[in-house]
């Protein structure tokens, strides 16, 4: 039998086998970066120029690992931690979403990058609690329907929880002023005013 290939046929097929060959050369090594990758994410660990060892309390739980310096805190908190409640909404520090506290002040976790509180107290929604006992704001946001789809809700109870300490004045256009930085796409303004001034006048902080 007799094969009859032109020289592009030829190239053609000499390429193809060029490149299955490299391939085939390639995959255990990819596979094998890509699964020490895995390992190091769940571990949280990080081996690169950017890492950073970082000591930080959230929650009252002191954690020490490595760490990718360019991380958010708001990744840091979703992904090396597993703390979830924290929300990733617009990640431009518009919507509030992402508030937490860092040394007892309200911050956009998303605007600021986890290196950045080295040795600090960090507390994001799962650490308002006590223990099985909501907070008040958590019990009040339940009682007045603060909230619909529940997005916004924990950065709105953790921006709630910190204007209880803060020089808000008393009437409701002041604490709609103090929370001008969470948005609700639901428009559950009203309940979730109600619920703040409930919290401020029974004075259960």
């Amino acid at each position: 039998m007799r094969l009859n290939f032109s020289r592009r046929r030829f190239s053609q097929l000499l390429i193809a086998s060029t490149v299955l060959s490299s391939l085939e050369e390639l995959s255990p090594r990819i596979m094998k970066k890509a699964l020490a990758e895995t390992k190091d994410k769940q571990s949280g660990a990080v081996s690169s120029p950017h890492a950073y060892d970082l000591s930080i309390n959230v929650n009252g739980k002191q954690h020490k690992l490595k760490i990718d310096s360019r991380v958010t805190l708001l990744d840091f908190l979703r992904e090396n931690l597993n703390l979830t409640g924290t929300k990733k909404g617009c990640d431009l520090g518009q919507c509030g979403a992402c508030t937490v506290h860092v040394n007892g002040r309200r911050i956009k976790s998303c605007l600021t990058l986890a290196v950045m509180h080295d040795g600090d107290q960090v507390t994001s929604i799962e650490g308002i609690a006590s223990g099985d006992d909501l907070h008040p704001m958590q019990e009040a946001f339940i009682k007045h329907d603060g909230f619909q789809c529940g997005f916004c809700t924990p950065g709105q109870i953790m921006s709630a929880v910190a204007l209880l300490k803060e020089p808000c004045g008393a009437s409701d256009d002041d604490v709609r002023e103090c929370m001008s930085g969470n948005l609700c796409r639901c428009g559950a303004y009203p309940n979730i005013l109600a619920a703040i001034q409930e919290v401020r006048k029974g004075g259960k902080h």
